[in-house]
């Protein structure tokens, strides 16, 4: 009965296995071979989450990745369930990230690491470039990184104490003056 209940709760994420690497041990007898993966697992609603997992056998690191995923998890609030509410930037180590909010219709333009983490978040619409290095697991950090410091129009009007129709009113006002402006 437990283990059925455990399936269910398994099937609302979605996994995508952002890279594998083979790792060779060289010893007496020759070279052992290992492999290394890394995988993004999310509900497609705002959480998300990543792992990394090594074995002998690439069915195993994958499922110690996968397990690893889901015990990482974190919330991203996502303005109308679509897109980022503003542009952050994500840092680790030589990997850097600028993720940008975007218009209906744009789709996800993102490389293929930070593509697979939005994709498994929900994220329909937004525009990535990475900067610096291309490595999949400084990538993928550096993206969570930024995730991370996404805030919500409700959690900054809570933490200034005001109105979150006030807050979007100003964001409202200074719109039209750029518009003015232009």
């Amino acid at each position: 009965m437990a283990r059925d209940n455990r399936d269910e709760r398994d099937s609302e994420f979605v996994d995508k296995l952002v890279h594998i690497n083979r790792v060779a041990k060289v010893v007496k007898g020759g070279r052992r071979f290992g492999f290394a993966a890394l995988v993004v697992v999310g509900d497609q609603k705002g959480r998300v989450g990543f792992g990394h997992g090594k074995a002998r056998e690439v069915p195993e690191a994958i499922r110690k990745a996968t397990e690893a995923a889901k015990r990482s998890m974190i919330r991203v609030p996502l303005r109308e369930g679509r897109t980022l509410h503003h542009d952050v930037n994500g840092r680790w180590g030589a990997g850097r990230v600028v993720m940008r909010a975007a218009p209906a219709g744009t789709g996800i333009i993102a490389g293929g690491p930070m593509r697979a983490v939005f994709e498994t978040l929900g994220v329909q619409d937004v525009v990535a470039k990475s900067l610096g290095s291309s490595n999949p697991y400084n990538m993928v950090r550096a993206a969570f990184e930024g995730l991370k410091t996404e805030d919500s129009p409700r959690s900054v009007a809570a933490r200034r104490g005001i109105k979150v129709a006030s807050l979007q009113a100003r964001r409202r006002d200074v719109d039209a003056d750029a518009a003015a402006d232009a």
